[in-house]
């Protein structure tokens, strides 16, 4: 019994030291890819109505370990954001479909209470790339891409980003929510809706 147990207790031991060697404190690239289920809401309290869209996620991340328990992380990600609305024009129904393409730069503090748990929050810089409209009445539909040229639409944005990765092994399933602190309408010109962009993030990844 006494061999057993002493078994048992090097096999904890070595066990921790282990996980003191743990990849929580080896950094770290990897690629993932995932979707945005996004809409939008009113920066200034006004009643919108819009029902959230399904866009494609993709980048790449760094995990830079500052100790065991605490890092950074760094992410550039293709993003699409938008929504989708509808209204009533002459008793016909008329709907848009807005995407949005982005270019979004977050940087996490990362905090790992465990291996396999990493708590994710900090800032992120968004660059709007282009943007695709649908307008879809009853008798047509009308496509426009707008690459942006002036400053009426606001192309740079800061948002907040929170989020989870579970680790395992060298797989990371992702979750994110996130929403900009400043509006479309760049220098107020205009003529599009006001909003800001609010989303929730799935994504698989792989660290090489």
């Amino acid at each position: 019994m006494k061999k057993i147990i002493f078994a048992l207790v090097v096999s904890i031991l070595g066990g921790s030291s282990m996980y003191a060697q743990s990849s929580t404190d080896q950094l770290h690239i990897g690629v993932k890819a995932g979707a945005n289920y996004s809409n939008m809401y009113d920066s200034q309290n006004k009643e919108y109505s819009a029902d959230g869209k399904i866009g494609f996620a993709a980048g790449a991340f760094v995990s830079i370990p500052i100790g065991t328990f605490l890092g950074i992380q760094p992410e550039v990600l293709f993003s699409q954001k938008g929504f989708k609305a509808t209204s009533s024009v002459l008793g016909n129904d008329v709907s848009l479909t807005r995407t949005t393409s982005y270019i979004d730069v977050p940087i996490f503090l990362a905090v790992k209470p465990s291996e396999m748990v990493t708590i994710l929050v900090g800032p992120q810089y968004s660059f709007l790339m282009k943007q695709k409209d649908v307008f879809s009445n009853p008798i047509t539909n009308i496509t426009t891409t707008d690459d942006f040229n002036t400053d009426n639409i606001r192309k740079n944005t800061l948002c907040l980003v929170g989020g989870l990765d579970i680790n395992l092994n060298n797989i990371v399933i992702g979750a994110r929510a996130g929403w900009d602190l400043f509006n479309n309408n760049g220098d107020g010109t205009s003529t599009t809706p006001r909003y800001k962009n609010v989303w929730a993030q799935a994504t698989v990844g792989i660290r090489l």
